[in-house]
């Protein structure tokens, strides 16, 4: 079976790393290969040694150091993943067990990218809605939350994360996936945090991430999308 690197791009997670790479650890499937890159952009909340306490302790667990930027530390932990098959992964979601094992079948058969279905740890009517419209194989439908798997073949040949993007850029590169190669959405489901959705208010937040949707779509700039974002969410 192919194997596969998982790659964890972190900002201040100390409150969750630990708990994501535990689970990691203890649900993956043994025949398959796996190590975990953990990514960090700049923590200063004690991330990184959280990470590096748990590496020393398990060879199949890494911490890199890159500039701050989910797409740039994307990008970082594909270059130096050693793995056929790339998983990136938020420090908030967590995937089903066997994982790797589940990804790395369906590689076999033919797939190069796809991802999980994606419930969000809420009972609010309108989240549990969200994460059934997931299991549509529809490009409006996703998002970086559901987790993205893609073969590091593929991955280099669209050039990767485009680093302009300091918001969206899993959006964008999943459009390119969608665009060019077959994209395929899992039977099982990965559990993601709302936490943000409770710090901002799950309508007010919804509201900003459909006018994010519509600017992208109507044209804007990876920097017109940031400096919404910071107005309005951040």
């Amino acid at each position: 079976m192919n194997s596969l690197s998982v790659i964890i791009p972190v900002f201040n997670e100390a409150q969750n790393i630990k708990r994501l790479l535990d689970y990691l650890i203890e649900n993956k499937h043994d025949d398959v290969p796996t190590d975990v890159i953990v990514v960090d952009g700049g923590s200063r909340d004690g991330s990184v040694e959280i990470v590096s306490e748990i590496a020393s302790k398990n060879k199949d667990i890494h911490i890199l150091k890159s500039k701050k930027g989910r797409a740039k530390q994307m990008n970082v932990g594909a270059k130096k993943a050693k793995h056929k098959i790339l998983y990136f992964l938020h420090a908030d979601t967590f995937p089903p067990k066997n994982y790797n094992k589940i990804i790395s079948k369906h590689i076999d058969n033919g797939a190069s990218s796809g991802c999980f279905k994606m419930k969000f740890d809420s009972q609010h009517w309108w989240l549990v809605i969200s994460g059934w419209l997931t299991h549509f194989n529809l490009k409006i439908c996703r998002g970086g939350d559901q987790s993205l798997f893609v073969t590091k073949e593929v991955f280099n040949q669209l050039n990767g994360y485009d680093e302009s993007y300091l918001i969206y850029e899993d959006n964008h590169f999943i459009a390119k996936l969608y665009k060019q190669h077959k994209f395929i959405v899992l039977p099982h489901w990965v559990t993601s945090s709302a936490r943000r959705y409770k710090s901002n208010g799950v309508w007010q937040l919804q509201y900003h991430f459909l006018i994010i949707h519509l600017k992208w779509y109507f044209g804007a700039s990876a920097k017109q999308l940031e400096n919404y974002y910071i107005k309005h969410i951040k």
